[in-house]
């Protein structure tokens, strides 16, 4: 199985038993920091080994070298900052080297504690421009960049809390360690990673039965943070997993997990830090189709693709399993990508995520060889329950929900 990223083994900073009990009754006395739901994701990655081998968010030096070069200050390959804010009045109050406690900024749950060895503020331009190609808001990863606190805090983290994933999500969520485990009991040592924040339809199915041909097994893995408006919920998004893997794959070919991150939508970058987290999780290859962690048109539909050759050679164990645009097709009469299929656009079904959200919340058909009839169900049901609570609201206010 590869390696953790930039070493032997996991760095997992949550603690547990007596090491937690302690930690946290320390922390009742700590100044409060309130962490957005970005830097929450970031830091139950931190915790439980996913940014292996990051001890905690970067500093000045490395947030530069990570903007500019895609290395740590010390050279070691990272594509995107993790970094944490504070506004001026709370960043004003904290002296470097003192402690402060990491929390909730939505319900003040108790996360960390973290020893400040550094405060600076960064050029937000800058870092949207290297991340994610662009500095414009309407892009939901720049606004996220834009909208965090002034200060910058650098330093090493105690991670206390999973964020109640674990408790949300069951056997679902799993850390970077369970998943090398499970791994090891199903007898594989190369598997490939199929990263999705949304449902899978017939050209998703057909990717990770690529992969299979290639690889022991492969991780359906799921994004359980945040995720712009419009998007499938998480909860809706692995019922319709769940059922494709039960009926449309071999046994013990294919396993769903879950994730704690929010997307940042930076489409190349964040392909390269998908890969480098998965490394972490126990994956050989990560499959990249077309417009991985894209939005909008602010990338090409294979720059995801592109960005693994620039990378020096050895920056990373996973590698990338790249597959063209894949369709139905029928003169071919199944699944082909541009790669295989010979036949004329005209000939083929292909159907973006916006269309597909439209045709569902409209209740109109969609084309059986598009999306598996069992998913479809579960997706109409989603969309219903939509309508049923937009109706609601509307008679009890008067105003509609949307």
């Amino acid at each position: 199985m590869v390696s953790p990223h930039g070493g032997a083994t996991l760095k997992s900073l949550l603690l547990d038993g007596p090491a937690l009990a302690a930690e946290i009754a320390r922390a009742a006395a700590l100044p409060k920091i309130p962490v957005s739901s970005r830097e929450r994701g970031d830091l139950i990655m931190l915790g439980i080994g996913g940014f292996t081998p990051l001890d905690g968010f970067m500093t000045h030096a490395d947030w530069a070298s990570v903007c500019d070069d895609l290395t740590l200050a010390n050279g070691l390959f990272w594509p995107i900052p993790i970094t944490l804010s504070a506004n001026k009045s709370d960043a004003g109050a904290i002296k470097p080297g003192a402690d402060i406690a990491l929390v909730d900024g939505e319900n003040g749950e108790l996360l960390a504690t973290m020893t400040v060895r550094e405060k600076y503020t960064i050029d937000k331009q800058h870092e949207c421009k290297s991340v994610f190609k662009t500095a414009e808001l309407e892009h939901p990863g720049v606004k996220m960049v834009m909208d965090q606190a002034e200060i910058n805090l650098a330093g090493p983290v105690k991670v206390l809390s999973q964020g109640g994933f674990p408790s949300k999500y069951g056997s679902l969520y799993m850390t970077p360690a369970q998943s090398r485990a499970m791994f090891t009991d199903l007898g594989w040592s190369t598997v490939a990673a199929f990263q999705t924040r949304n449902p899978m339809h017939r050209s998703h199915e057909y990717l990770a039965k690529i992969a299979i041909e290639v690889c022991d097994g492969v991780l359906v893995h799921s994004l359980l943070g945040n995720l712009k408006p419009g998007d499938i919920p998480a909860d809706v998004r692995t019922q319709t997993i769940s059922v494709l893997i039960e009926k449309y794959f071999v046994q013990k070919t294919v396993v769903q997990s879950g994730y704690p991150l929010d997307m940042r939508y930076a489409g190349p970058r964040e392909a390269l830090l998908h890969a480098l987290f998965r490394q972490n999780y126990g994956c050989s290859h990560q499959i990249v189709g077309r417009d991985h962690a894209g939005v909008g048109s602010y990338y090409g539909p294979f720059d995801a693709h592109h960005i693994f050759d620039e990378i020096p050679k050895g920056s990373l164990q996973t590698q990338p399993l790249k597959i063209d645009w894949t369709f139905w097709c029928y003169e071919c009469g199944g699944m082909a990508s541009a790669r295989t299929c010979p036949h004329d656009e005209k000939q083929r079904l292909l159907v973006s995520g916006t269309k597909l959200r439209k045709w569902l919340s409209e209740g109109d058909a969609v084309p059986a060889e598009f999306s598996r009839s069992e998913v479809l169900k579960l997706l109409r049901d989603y969309y219903a329950s939509i309508d049923a609570a937009d109706r609601v609201e509307v008679k009890l206010t008067g105003h509609s929900a949307r």
